[in-house]
């Protein structure tokens, strides 16, 4: 079984992967590919999403079975590419996005779950200004608008996740139970 937690920065995408794995320890963990890349940059513009975008499809199209759980997908960095556009921002590549299509739709038929983090403002999770409130909100609308696409997800199954973390856990854990049966 290979699951992809989704969400914008700041989204409780760590914590909930941290929560699940402590219960079921026999899934790998996938980091989140900014912690893999060589140069660490801390722009957040096109260059950067569509590297990270490469590195989650590359890994996922190296697995060869599971469990596996992998804090972001390819289509968190097509949903970054989509934001910075919508807000203007003149950082996007037109080819990024379309090369960064295709190997969203090819990596994401390895994935059998996907759990969207979407921003709740009951359980917010604040976050400073330099963390970029704006981006994080569009990429978040971006997100939510991309994984209705079945080709972009694969056909794996999309659960839309917010509430307070235990909430979040139960629900991973019952997609998984069901998933399995």
């Amino acid at each position: 079984m290979i699951i992809v937690v989704s969400g914008t920065h700041a989204s409780g995408k760590t914590s909930l992967i941290e929560a699940f794995t402590t219960a079921q320890p026999q899934f790998q963990i996938l980091p989140d590919p900014f912690e893999t890349l060589d140069e660490y940059r801390t722009d957040a513009g096109a260059g950067i999403f569509f590297q990270q975008l490469e590195v989650t499809a590359a890994r996922l199209l190296e697995l060869s079975d599971g469990p596996v759980i992998a804090e972001r997908g390819p289509l968190d960095f097509l949903a970054y590419l989509d934001a910075l556009e919508q807000l203007g921002r003149p950082t996007r590549s037109p080819d990024h996005f379309r090369r960064g299509v295709d190997l969203c739709i090819e990596a994401m038929r390895k994935v059998d779950l996907v759990i969207l983090l979407n921003l709740d403002p009951v359980h917010r999770i604040d976050v400073s200004e330099d963390e970029d409130p704006n981006l994080r909100s569009a990429m978040n609308d971006a997100l939510l608008e991309l994984a209705d696409d079945e080709a972009l997800t694969g056909g794996a199954e999309v659960i839309e996740v917010a509430g307070a973390p235990d909430t979040r856990l139960a629900t991973l854990e019952l997609a998984v139970v069901s998933l399995r049966t």
